[in-house]
């Protein structure tokens, strides 16, 4: 479906553009979401920033996702699961505070001492490469919002249908080019989709 990532975010951009979407900043979900954020930007002509959050995972199984949150500690949280996992609110303000922790140190460290963008006001597009459950794509839109974005725009390539729906509540609009009825996993959309090293990601943001 697409070649890369810079070919999705330059696809991303052309839409985004073709529907007249007015926007004051691009967000980016590092790492993965940086590549297409940068061909977002460009695009549109816009100043390129993160919005970063990290997944809660489960007891004893870290890739099961029972939430996310966001570098300011905004979340999202699977209650469903939580109930069905007996997951405690002990474990989960403990694994709350370490997610936003690490959220937090991705951010600064990305933007090497940059003081972030300011988002109160403005209309902010938040992108990435794709939604699959929408854990860490939701803590980074209450965050987005908890800071005063006046307009919130959700731009991916991909998304899983039941996701998609999902996140309608928490953005003012979605702009997403598939949402494939068999879906996986967002890498399976894309040629080539390897990691996005720490350094890689670093020099998208870089201002010139």
């Amino acid at each position: 479906m697409f070649a890369d990532r810079k070919d999705a975010g330059r696809r991303l951009g052309e839409e985004l553009k073709k529907r007249g979407v007015e926007a004051d900043i691009v967000l980016a979900v590092p790492r993965g979401g940086l590549p297409v954020g940068r061909e977002v930007a460009d695009a549109l002509g816009l100043p390129l920033d993160i919005v970063a959050a990290k997944k809660i995972g489960a007891p004893h199984n870290e890739e099961l996702a029972v939430g996310a949150a966001s570098a300011d500690g905004s979340v999202w949280l699977n209650r469903i699961l939580i109930d069905q996992l007996g997951v405690t609110d002990e474990y989960l303000q403990e694994e709350r505070e370490r997610a936003a922790e690490t959220a937090r140190k991705k951010e600064e460290r990305y933007r090497g001492g940059r003081i972030g963008e300011t988002i109160q006001g403005r209309r902010v597009i938040v992108v990435d490469d794709g939604v699959a459950t929408g854990a860490t794509t939701t803590a980074c839109l209450r965050r987005v919002r908890a800071e005063g974005a006046e307009y919130v725009v959700l731009a991916v390539p991909v998304g899983a249908p039941e996701s998609v729906v999902r996140l309608r509540k928490e953005a003012n609009e979605i702009v997403c080019l598939e949402t494939p009825e068999m879906f996986g996993a967002v890498g399976q959309f894309y040629e080539r989709f390897g990691q996005v090293s720490d350094e890689e990601a670093m020099e998208y943001l870089k201002v010139d």
